[in-house]
């Protein structure tokens, strides 16, 4: 059936719930409104308020109690309603969520998932348009999943329910209803810790993840009019990342673009050139360029097309590496 990404990830929630008695929702206003998004719409009604809780406004209080679930056997979901709000959330994340497996020596895990919208490109408010991924895939602990296709999307939620270890499953909230693509009705997993790529090519590896991919793929077309074809990879999961998909492209293709929509200081585009520059070093022809977000705030409405990697600037980072 064609679905869109909210489409998907509700049925992906639906399903695992009907399927493991033991996998529950919550967060702020999951259950009678149905999520900000509408990604939980329908599921109070089928599952109950015991299985579909609606929390106060308190992120801490939502993860926290979700640890306490998942060490207790459960698989929650936590919803937190936008990526600017998960930072009050950090101290039972990395203090507790991430560690907890470790210092129990393996006694307990933490399989939950939290899921959040990210990034810009919808002009919304303040801590409404974060894209701090990086942060999480620092910790140790942590899974970082980020899906670009409502195929994906439903695949990697279901794997990351399934998970024993935290995930933090971020949405990219510019891609929620950009478009429907065929997603089977029926259960499936795709694998996290694997990216895919989505455009074989030559003479460049264009690397991207959430919204930044289908930017890359528009910006492909482009220059695929002057005759240069980039080798698009959607990474799909930024921790753990799957480095050697990474390696053996820039080893076919000898150069390599990174385009994320985060600041570019201590992006996880930094992290990506820093282990291709170790590993493929003399396979490189050209210096691995990053195209990025600017290192300031989201801009409000009317600043945020002059801050959003467009594809645009993408294409002229592809046409510019190719030049050196």
């Amino acid at each position: 059936m064609m679905l869109n990404m909210v489409q998907a990830l509700n049925q992906a929630m639906h399903q695992e719930m009907e399927r493991d008695d033991k996998v529950l929702v919550l967060g702020e206003d999951v259950g009678v409104d149905g999520g900000v998004f509408r990604l939980t719409n329908g599921l109070l009604e089928k599952f109950g308020k015991e299985r579909v809780i609606d929390t106060p406004l308190a992120e801490s209080a939502i993860v926290g109690t979700a640890i306490g679930m998942a060490a207790a056997g459960l698989r929650p979901i936590a919803e937190i309603q936008f990526m600017g709000f998960i930072y009050l959330a950090m101290n039972q994340i990395i203090s507790h969520a991430a560690r907890l497996r470790n210092r129990s020596r393996g006694r307990f895990s933490v399989p939950i998932v939290i899921r959040t919208p990210y990034g810009a490109g919808v002009k919304a408010l303040e801590h409404h348009s974060e894209s701090t991924e990086a942060l999480f895939c620092q910790i140790p602990g942590l899974k970082v999943v980020v899906p670009s296709t409502p195929f994906d999307a439903k695949g990697l939620l279901v794997a990351s329910i399934r998970d024993e270890d935290p995930v933090i499953f971020l949405e990219p909230t510019r891609l929620y209803r950009a478009g429907k693509q065929e997603v089977p009705e029926t259960l499936y997993e795709v694998p996290i810790g694997k990216a895919k790529i989505v455009r074989e090519g030559e003479g460049v590896s264009v690397v991207a993840w959430g919204a930044m991919v289908p930017v890359v793929e528009q910006a492909a077309e482009t220059v695929g009019q002057s005759g240069l074809f980039p080798e698009v990879i959607d990474l799909r999961t930024l921790a753990p990342l799957d480095r050697q998909t990474v390696l053996d492209s820039v080893k076919r293709t000898g150069r390599l673009l990174i385009v994320h929509e985060a600041p570019k200081t201590c992006g996880l585009g930094a992290e990506i050139a820093a282990f291709v520059a170790e590993k493929a070093m003399f396979q490189l022809e050209a210096p691995i360029l990053r195209v990025t977000a600017p290192d300031i705030t989201v801009p409000l409405a009317k600043g945020e097309d002059y801050y959003y990697p467009s594809a645009e600037r993408v294409a002229r980072g592809i046409q510019r590496i190719m030049e050196l």
